[in-house]
Formats: structure tokens, C-alpha cells, sequence
């Protein structure tokens, strides 16, 4: 399967171009928690998580999963669970999974320091729902519906994320 490729607001698949959000504060080649960048470099594509409520279960070759109500995501670098999913109520900081806004309607998991995490290394990083206007993210890449749902169509175990210096 191709990579997707991402460079500044443009996201690149099947040679095919594709608007994108991305890092409030830009991208950075040494993340770390809380500071708003999508790193940089070469990540797989772990899994995707979507509202049943809201969508169709999206095509895809990934694996998939429906989010519910107590899915959360830790980003709490002091917790064992920092950078992982969890069930809430969860003692630990943490982001809730199932939100009342749609950006998180469908999330594509991405491997970045997740193999072990690394504390305080950034956590959470997903392709997901872009905001009106494609507003910055806190580090993820987001694209508006009927394009993450095209590519997820052509995705599959094998596929990475290549995010490039803008």
C-alpha cells in the first residue's frame, strides 16, 4: 500500500492531494507533551476508531473498532497508561474518545511513541476530523470527512504516515 505523506497543509495518497490540519505550533523533529507540534517522520497506522452512532462502518484494511462512551486516550506522562487507550473514569489526565463535536467521529491511530511510549514524548497523535476552517490541531493531522473516509479505503497494516518538514 503507498504512505501517506504530509507537508505543511497538504496530505498526499494515491497520487491524489488532499487539504489538512496539522500542529497549532507547526511540526517538530523532537515533540514533546503539550507543546502542539506533529512530528516529524515515518509512522504506521495502528488502528481506527469511529462513532457507530454518527457513520457506517468505514471501509477499510485497517483494524477496526467502534468507539464507546468510556473510551478515553491518556496523555498523562506520569500514568503506565500514558500514550495508550483507556477506560474512563480514568484516574490519570486524559482525552474522552466519544465527544459531543465530530472531529473524533473516525480516528486513525498512529504509531508514534507508542513501542514502549516514552514519558513526555507526545501522546495522541491521530488522523482525524478537521474543524471548521481546518483550524490547527494539538498535533494531529485532520481532513475533512469524505476524504478520510476515501483513503481509509486504501489503507491496510502496511501503510505509514510520512510527515515531512514543512
Amino acid at each position: 500500500m503507498p504512505d501517506i505523506i504530509v507537508k505543511a497543509d497538504r496530505l498526499k495518497f494515491n497520487n491524489k492531494e488532499y487539504r489538512c490540519a496539522y500542529g497549532k505550533s507547526g511540526f517538530a523533529q523532537n515533540k514533546f507533551e503539550g507543546d502542539n507540534c506533529t512530528p516529524i517522520g515515518k509512522f504506521p497506522l495502528r488502528e481506527v476508531l469511529y462513532r457507530a452512532d454518527r457513520i457506517e462502518t468505514p471501509k477499510t484494511k485497517l483494524p477496526i473498532s467502534e468507539i464507546q462512551q468510556n473510551d478515553g486516550w491518556c496523555d498523562d506522562a506520569e500514568d503506565i497508561n500514558y500514550n495508550r487507550k483507556v477506560t474512563l473514569p480514568h484516574p490519570a489526565r486524559h482525552e474522552q474518545l466519544f465527544r459531543d463535536e465530530h472531529i473524533y467521529d473516525i480516528i486513525i491511530v498512529v504509531g508514534y511513541n507508542d513501542a514502549p511510549p516514552v514519558k513526555a514524548k507526545g501522546s495522541a497523535i491521530f488522523i482525524h476530523l478537521a474543524r471548521e476552517n481546518y483550524a490547527g490541531t494539538e498535533g494531529c493531522i485532520a481532513l475533512d470527512k469524505t476524504d478520510l473516509l476515501e483513503i481509509l479505503h486504501d489503507l491496510d497494516e502496511n501503510s505509514h504516515i510520512i510527515v515531512e518538514d514543512s
